[in-house]
């Protein structure tokens, strides 16, 4: 029996639950088979998705039609949900003859969203859909207007909103290493268990002198963190550019002058000759899993593999990419139901 399990992006789009609230008989065994896993709405990030990453990304919107008898509308569109779910769509709402869905348009994949459509929606409904681009905005410029309150990630480390933070309120040395973050449309502060987790492994390394690759790096907080920390030299890339151009922001802000930013996804290592001691990927899971083959090729022999961005009953999916890279799982932490995992 297929399980499945969705991450929903919380935005001001108005996302609904994925939760069959009325179930007609006739449909009733369908949607047990394939929301087995769903409880309500898995909550993924603020954004980044933790899960899905990004806060200021281009998006889609797909308008679906579905034809059905009217008692089974509610339910075809918790199908619809979940099928688009699959293929990349992050948040839906409702309309009147069926649903609207988003997805970041480097995400979108008609091939699979047609292909999942099929395999989840039953006999008797059928369903059509128009996309169109979404104008651009940014989801997060509220909660960025409001700011964040001080993060401490443990006793040695605690980050700012650097927008509301007098930094001259911090004079002296006190063994305390403050990170201010300006998270000016890109994810990555440190108020999401991944980044928090991520963090805490990075201060339990001895990373001094030690190469780091950032894999959508966001805010940049991960590489800035490790350039404070003492390695050197830092790489972080993001396919955003409002991320790309804030984590370079957030790096000067912070006296880092070693790290360097791209701009892109995963191919745009394939300009990049160097390999790295340390390379960190708090993505969504999907790609992580696709970009996997390129973290490695930028590994240096014994190098360390530092991923979260996914669920805890996702482990055994990420171990088994990462294997199939020629690495091994060190341990795995958690953090409520997200997991953060080193391999080497």
């Amino acid at each position: 029996r297929r399980q499945r399990q969705m991450c929903i992006r919380d935005s001001t789009m108005g996302v609904r639950a994925v939760k069959a609230r009325r179930m007609a008989p006739k449909m009733r065994s369908t949607l047990k088979k394939y929301m087995n896993n769903i409880q309500g709405a898995v909550a993924c990030l603020c954004k980044n998705s933790a899960c899905f990453k990004y806060s200021f990304m281009k998006y889609f919107v797909a308008d679906f039609k579905i034809v059905c008898e009217a008692e089974q509308l509610q339910v075809a569109r918790e199908l619809l949900s979940a099928a688009a779910c699959e293929a990349g769509f992050e948040a839906f709402e409702d309309s009147n003859e069926g649903l609207q869905g988003y997805v970041q348009r480097p995400m979108y994949d008609k091939e699979a969203l047609d292909a999942s459509i099929a395999d989840y929606m039953p006999d008797g409904v059928s369903v059509s859909y128009e996309v169109e681009e979404v104008p651009d905005q940014d989801w997060n410029q509220g909660w960025e207007d409001e700011g964040f309150e001080p993060i401490g990630v443990n006793e040695n480390l605690v980050i700012y909103d650097a927008k509301h933070t007098d930094r001259e309120m911090f004079a002296g040395d006190d063994g305390v290493m403050r990170i201010f973050i300006e998270a000016r449309n890109a994810f990555g502060t440190g108020t999401h268990q991944t980044t928090r987790m991520i963090l805490r492994r990075l201060l339990g390394m001895d990373v001094h002198g030690k190469s780091v690759l950032d894999c959508g790096c966001g805010t940049g907080i991960l590489g800035i963190t490790a350039s404070r920390l003492g390695a050197d030299p830092v790489l972080g890339y993001d396919i955003d550019e409002w991320s790309a151009d804030n984590a370079q922001y957030n790096a000067a802000l912070n006296g880092v002058e070693n790290m360097g930013v791209l701009l892109g996804d995963a191919s745009v290592l394939d300009n990049v000759e160097d390999r790295f001691d340390i390379v960190i990927a708090n993505i969504n899971r999907n790609i992580l899993i696709a970009d996997m083959p390129a973290f490695r090729a930028h590994m240096k022999e014994g190098a360390q593999l530092i991923l979260s961005g996914f669920y805890e009953a996702d482990v055994p999916v990420i171990e088994a990419a990462v294997k199939e890279q020629g690495l091994a799982l060190c341990d795995v932490v958690t953090d409520e139901d997200w997991a953060c995992a080193l391999f080497r």
